[in-house]
């Protein structure tokens, strides 16, 4: 099970010298898997009234070669395991097939409390192997 995103680096989106500022990669990467999910037929905005929300309870980086201004990226999402309770997925972010950036993010849905409860049925149907 994978997914692509692509994003175009913006000005916003770089320091002074045109590079694409470290903590960036973690909002490209979160903004992919939003797309992800919502894809997938999970509507966030009625999991959050219900009181579940998404957390990242975990992630592990590596910084390989930087993004500049103007570069289109894709965004390459796998999930690597599951549970009923969490995703364990690998993210890529890539500019014409180069690594830039790899992650792996641990995701985790918890009630209003910060109890962790089981992940909606959508992603649980589609964590099948």
């Amino acid at each position: 099970m994978s997914h692509r995103f692509e994003l175009t680096v913006y000005y916003e989106d770089t320091d002074m010298g045109g590079i694409v500022y470290y903590a960036n990669y973690l909002k490209f990467i979160e903004r992919a898997r939003s797309t992800w999910v919502a894809q997938l037929g999970v509507d966030q905005l009625a999991l959050q009234a219900g009181g579940v929300f998404f957390a990242v309870r975990a992630i592990q980086a590596e910084y390989l070669a930087p993004a500049r201004l103007g570069d289109l990226l894709e965004v390459v999402s796998q999930r690597w395991s599951s549970t009923p309770a969490r995703w364990i997925l690998h993210q890529e972010v890539q500019r014409a097939g180069q690594v830039l950036f790899t992650a792996e993010v641990t995701i985790v849905a918890l009630t209003e409390a910060g109890k962790p409860t089981r992940l909606p049925a959508e992603l649980r149907r589609n964590s099948n192997p």
